[in-house]
């Protein structure tokens, strides 16, 4: 179970800032898969960085016993000096991963598909390279929560089928909390819906009402 509770998020520039997320309260059970929507800027991936424990609330807490994930369609969280090998098994020795080490650090690579540079510094990355390895490094590991931030809309149409069928794999073995603008994805792996609209957000049993919802704010 995520219990999200009294949480605020804004971003303080010279000027102060706006709340991009105000008052946000709801619980996601154990084995519910959730899409998040919402318009561009809405704060869907702040909210998700959140939850990951990526980025902190001004106000309001995360409440979790579950092992969750990074989100992994974003690939900040690696060291640009390092090669993608060498953060593989940075983060691989982090989570325990002992005898297994050659065995993620192969999954990774195979999963990834960015050839020769997975052995070049993370800093010569184009954006998607790094989303893939974010993506397969993620899966590399049992958490009960997977975090995905756009992740299936990285790369051409075979990766992108690829990490479909990776994460239905996962359905009911974990569950993913998803940010997509791709409609059918989460009608596909997702059951219950989180929208974000003026920095609230509203909990949906059923992500059709949530999509259903967000389509007539935008005027769909």
């Amino acid at each position: 179970m995520i219990e999200v509770r009294n949480l605020y998020k804004r971003y303080h520039g010279p000027f102060g800032g706006d709340w991009v997320l105000k008052d946000l309260n709801f619980t996601i059970p154990d084995n519910t898969s959730v899409g998040i929507l919402g318009r561009n800027g809405a704060g869907k991936s702040t909210l998700l960085r959140i939850i990951g424990g990526m980025d902190s609330p001004d106000k309001g807490q995360v409440i979790s016993d579950s092992r969750i994930s990074w989100p992994i369609g974003l690939g900040g969280g690696f060291q640009g000096s390092m090669t993608g090998r060498q953060n593989v098994k940075f983060v691989a020795r982090i989570q325990g991963a002992g005898n297994r080490l050659p065995e993620i650090i192969q999954a990774v690579q195979e999963f990834a598909e960015i050839g020769k540079a997975f052995d070049q510094p993370v800093k010569t990355y184009s954006s998607g390279m790094r989303s893939r390895l974010a993506f397969g490094l993620s899966l590399a590991f049992n958490f009960d929560v997977y975090l995905s931030d756009e992740a299936t809309a990285v790369g051409d149409a075979a990766f992108k089928e690829k990490a479909k069928k990776a994460f239905q794999e996962r359905v009911g073995k974990a569950s993913i909390i998803m940010v997509s603008h791709q409609v059918g994805m989460l009608k596909d792996l997702c059951q219950a819906g989180v929208w974000i609209n003026n920095g609230t957000a509203i909990w949906f049993d059923n992500i059709n009402d949530a999509i259903n919802s967000y389509h007539k704010s935008i005027g769909k």
